[in-house]
């Protein structure tokens, strides 16, 4: 399901949150953990749906050029129809990250990069959701909604994305393109994905740079997502793809040269959605990035 992004591609092609006196992004050479807290509300007919997320990412970057990271997300799920609800909790696919930065070109008060990320989801989460019960292939659109409660979109996958930032003075701009291939896992997947994520950037503080840190940027990022069919039971799933396009105001806070704050709030603008996939109504995730 589409989430908001508050550290998109775009937003520092190299773990880059906390900046040095100029407000162009940075290349850190070490480690960081990035816990962040995501809440979705998502709704189709009269089934609401919240969706409570936990995830922990813990990356490190060897050389200027590399960055390797691990990211494990934890799920809990609340559903009501009616006079029908019920609830479920369960850990989602742990994803390993491999990103490449290609291109940089230095100049006063200014950046610009380019990276290459790869990414592979294993099927190590749940893979039930609490909904989910029958034959899959019998129930069909219905279990294929069922799927849709639970912490995982699929089984092993491939996520591959180009992304590339540029800074100058206050202003940083980015953008990526990314793109996820899905397979089935107890025969269900979600649709494959593109997604297109631009990220705009300013420096509202301080006013004047006396010293490093204790910047704060105001964000707004874009995310458009084309879904197309899934699957279930081994078959195609009529009515199950989706194009959106999301909005998310975003600030994000340098406390000092080793933690930043960050928190985004998601919103949908256009939707053509199928009548056999959730709707996400809002969206908001709140976490902080620690250096090491």
């Amino acid at each position: 399901q589409s989430q908001p992004r508050v550290d998109t591609a775009a937003r520092g092609i190299f773990l880059a949150p906390v900046r040095t006196t100029s407000p162009g992004l940075t290349v850190y050479k070490g480690g960081a953990l990035t816990p962040r807290y995501g809440f979705t509300r998502q709704h189709l007919g009269e089934l609401k749906v919240d969706r409570h997320s936990i995830s922990l990412a813990a990356s490190y970057t060897p050389t200027p050029f590399l960055q390797l990271e691990i990211e494990a997300p934890f799920h809990r799920t609340s559903f009501e129809e009616g006079n029908d609800s019920g609830s479920g909790y369960g850990a989602g696919n742990v994803t390993l990250w491999s990103k490449y930065r290609f291109y940089r070109a230095l100049e006063t008060w200014g950046d610009r990069q380019a990276a290459l990320r790869i990414g592979v989801e294993l099927p190590t989460g749940k893979s039930k959701s609490s909904g989910s019960t029958g034959d899959l292939s019998r129930d069909g659109g219905a279990g294929f909604l069922q799927m849709q409660l639970g912490p995982v979109s699929g089984g092993l996958s491939l996520h591959a994305d180009v992304a590339y930032s540029q800074a100058k003075g206050r202003v940083i701009f980015g953008g990526n393109i990314e793109g996820v291939l899905r397979r089935e896992r107890d025969g269900f997947r979600m649709g494959h994905e593109v997604r297109v994520n631009t990220d705009l950037e300013y420096v509202l503080l301080p006013l004047k740079y006396r010293r490093p840190t204790n910047e704060l940027f105001a964000i707004l990022e874009a995310t458009c997502v084309y879904h197309n069919r899934g699957r279930i039971g081994g078959e195609e799933v009529p009515g199950s793809s989706a194009s959106e396009l999301y909005l998310a105001p975003a600030l994000q806070y340098v406390v000092n040269p080793r933690l930043a704050l960050e928190a985004s709030y998601q919103l949908p603008l256009l939707q053509n959605t199928g009548p056999r996939l959730l709707r996400t109504d809002r969206g908001l995730i709140v976490g902080l990035k620690y250096l090491y």
